[in-house]
């Protein structure tokens, strides 16, 4: 297991994946690293759409360009319910897609973690999902995870490697 700053720091997008399949074991962690993300109050408002057939997959692919879809053995949706969420009392923030966010951030350094690739698909058509899958209906759809092992050739992109100075990130108060 690697050190979490480096994992942190290793990770990247994929966009290009091998043929080769994605174990169930591996997904199952994943599954359970998303279970295992914290959220305001436990209230947990999130579910996990998982797509673990070809078929959903290229039906799924209708709603994204997924121009790397015939290599992909698996994709999972997050999704929040803020009908289900805590509200933060001074200011009503609903903390839905926080949590969402949060959950979809551990699956995406589970990825990472068990050797396989990912990138985290937010530009997708959501009402497109919905319509194909009527069962993410009522949730907000925040991340689109297609997962799989890395093909051999494929790279970060250069953005990755791109950083703001810290003064334009950080505001110390020493």
């Amino acid at each position: 297991m690697k050190e979490f700053l480096q994992l942190a720091h290793d990770r990247y997008s994929v966009r290009k994946f091998s043929d080769r399949p994605v174990e169930k074991e591996k997904l199952e962690k994943i599954i359970e690293a998303g279970k295992a993300a914290p959220t305001a109050v436990n209230f947990q408002p999130f579910k996990l759409f998982v797509f673990e057939n070809k078929e959903s997959i290229e039906k799924l692919s209708q709603a994204h360009h997924f121009a790397f879809a015939k290599n992909i053995p698996a994709v999972i949706i997050v999704g929040s319910d803020s009908t289900k969420s805590w509200k933060r009392q001074f200011d009503g923030l609903d903390y839905a897609n926080i949590d969402a966010a949060i959950v979809a951030t551990h699956i995406m350094l589970e990825i990472h973690d068990l050797g396989l690739g990912s990138t985290w698909c937010g530009h997708f058509d959501q009402a497109k999902v919905k319509e194909l899958f009527p069962e993410t209906e009522g949730y907000n759809l925040i991340a689109m995870f297609p997962i799989g092992y890395i093909a051999d050739d494929a790279e970060p992109s250069k953005m990755h490697f791109v950083c703001k100075a810290e003064e334009d990130i950080i505001k110390r108060f020493a």
